[in-house]
């Protein structure tokens, strides 16, 4: 459970430090803005060591598919525009994958 967690606050911070560049260099904000950027950078990659995996790459191509579904969420959340069904099927299509790495049946390391 606290894997999902992780893989949350991982997220969030990741898309909110990204979309804090985005800010300022396609909406025309302050450079200000990535300040919190940096900063919410520097979370995200704490909070994905958190992810209770032996391997890195492991992780990381887990995270990819909490990514990608988060950005989904974002998009709705965030910046108003509803995602469509493709945008859901492909979202789905992604946690699916990363539930498969996360919780398929390993050989003893």
């Amino acid at each position: 459970m606290t894997t999902f967690f992780w893989y949350g606050a991982a997220a969030f911070a990741e898309i909110a430090g990204s979309f804090a560049f985005w800010a300022w260099l396609r909406l025309d904000k302050s450079v200000l803005w990535t300040i919190p950027g940096v900063i919410l950078l520097v979370l995200f990659a704490l909070a994905l060591t958190r992810v209770d995996a032996i391997f890195a790459g492991r992780a990381y191509a887990a995270y990819g598919g909490v990514y990608i579904f988060s950005s989904l969420l974002w998009l709705w959340l965030v910046e108003g525009a509803r995602p469509d069904r493709w945008d859901l099927i492909g979202g789905l299509v992604c946690i699916a994958g990363a539930v498969i790495i996360l919780a398929g049946p390993r050989a003893p390391a």
